[in-house]
């Protein structure tokens, strides 16, 4: 067994810990996991969905103690009142479409023939979920994985180590059986072996390059689905007819909302060159009024870095960039200790040498550049390794929609950003993985087709 630490990145002290499973147990798990998933999804989809909802109202009632507890293991500020809002959303839209979204494809009937299409639960799905957002992510596969009849084994991160026992005390409390949905404590080499012997049907991973393809690399031969969103390095937009303080409080606000560390945050922005320097003269107001600080306290509106070695990478890159002649625009924040607590920063003078705009860098960073036409923006935000989301800002819906076009991304905003639409397939292109979570696609891939053709007996 191997003991699994959290460090709250607020004092650097362990916040909490745990033990691994043994091999053995782990199996065990995967194994009640399987003979609980017939029953499981024999059961009505309407009583699935109901305990599933159930259960989110559940966890919604732990939000007083989850708010704090965040910020002690993930540093975010106790002001924005944790997740509970994006969790119930969409658990609550994937219980709205479930019934359509799983029913059977009608092919055709006739006095001769019966045709359809069924989706059928993929059986055992395991979800991997990261620390930055660990009640939302986790909720975008769990939902509708146990609506649609799956039982589910939920491995979250050690950063956030309580999500995951929080969600199987709801769970169960609501009423879902322990076999059908169950929190488990895993090492890398038990979690390979498990998805390696085909422990499960289906995986659902969301975290770094690295470790998507040790998912990939486990499931090789064995013909398991595997699911991942991984980096990103989204850019943003800003055309000439813009408006421009909406562009900037957005985009700033992306770059900048939980110390940076968001999947679809905003990494690089690009500014028609008629609008870059008020651009970041705005931009720099916004941040020079951030308060660094204890995320327990209401007054701060930046906390620290989930751990002190993602704000080193951060620094690493902002020292780069300035060393290449990158110029900061931010000064360093009394609350910056050279650990997790990290000033703001913005970079103009950048180029695409640099690693602070290549490298994903999940951090309270961003470089922005002057464009001079749609074709030199496009450019620029497809030389990325990564495709997750881009954020178009112009009065021009036609316009947003051609641009959108030529950008290689999973998702395209018109003026917003940041945001997780559970309507929407949640998906990402180049090293930001494949497969999709949420909207009716989220289901496909979370079931098989199963084909009928049946044909009548007419004597």
């Amino acid at each position: 067994m191997t003991t699994l630490q959290c460090i709250s990145p607020i004092d650097g002290t362990v916040f909490a810990e745990r033990e691994t499973l043994t091999p053995d147990a782990a199996s065990d798990a995967a194994r009640r996991a399987r003979a609980a998933q017939p029953a499981w999804a024999a059961r009505p989809l309407q009583e699935r969905i109901d305990l599933v909802m159930a259960a989110v109202a559940a966890v919604g009632a732990m939000n007083d103690e989850i708010v704090p507890e965040l910020a002690r293991m993930m540093g975010r500020p106790v002001r924005y009142g944790g997740e509970f809002g994006g969790f119930e959303e969409r658990a609550s839209h994937m219980a709205r479409i479930a019934e359509e979204a799983l029913a059977p494809i009608e092919v055709g009937e006739d006095a001769r023939f019966k045709r359809y299409i069924k989706r059928i639960p993929q059986g055992v799905v395991f979800v991997v979920a990261p620390w930055n957002y660990p009640y939302m992510t986790a909720i975008n596969t769990v939902a509708p994985a146990l609506i649609a009849g799956n039982t589910v084994i939920l491995k979250h991160a050690t950063q956030t180590l309580l999500v995951g026992e929080r969600m199987a005390r709801a769970f169960h409390g609501a009423g879902i059986p322990e076999d059908v949905f169950q929190n488990v404590f895993l090492d890398h080499d038990t979690t390979s072996s498990l998805i390696a012997s085909r422990a499960f049907d289906f995986v659902n991973f969301t975290g770094s390059v690295g470790g998507g393809k040790a998912m990939e690399r486990a499931a090789a031969g064995t013909f398991t689905g595997v699911g991942t969103e991984l980096g990103g390095k989204d850019p943003g937009y800003v055309m000439e007819d813009a408006d421009l303080d909406a562009a900037v409080d957005t985009l700033i606000d992306g770059a900048m909302f939980n110390a940076g560390q968001c999947c679809c945050g905003i990494e690089r922005i690009y500014v028609h060159e008629s609008l870059f320097d008020a651009f970041v003269e705005k931009a720099v107001a916004i941040v020079n009024g951030y308060t660094l600080g204890n995320p327990l306290d209401e007054v701060t509106t930046l906390g620290p870095m989930a751990h002190r070695r993602f704000a080193d990478e951060v620094r690493a890159q902002i020292d780069e960039a300035v060393g290449m002649g990158a110029k900061a625009h931010i000064e360093t924040f009394a609350a910056d200790d050279g650990g997790a607590y990290l000033s703001p920063q913005i970079l103009t003078n950048v180029t695409h040498e640099m690693r602070v705009m290549r490298d994903e860098s999940f951090g309270p960073v961003v470089g922005i550049m002057p464009v001079k036409d749609d074709d030199e923006a496009i450019r620029l935000m497809n030389d990325s390794q990564f495709g997750l989301t881009a954020s178009l800002w112009t009065r021009d819906l036609a316009r947003a929609e051609a641009v959108g076009d030529r950008i290689e991304t999973g998702t395209v905003f018109m003026n917003r950003a940041d945001y997780l639409d559970p309507g929407l397939c949640w998906t990402g292109c180049k090293d930001t993985g494949r497969g999709g979570g949420l909207s009716v696609i989220g289901y496909h891939n979370l079931t098989r087709p199963k084909s009928y053709h049946l044909k009548k007996v007419t004597s």
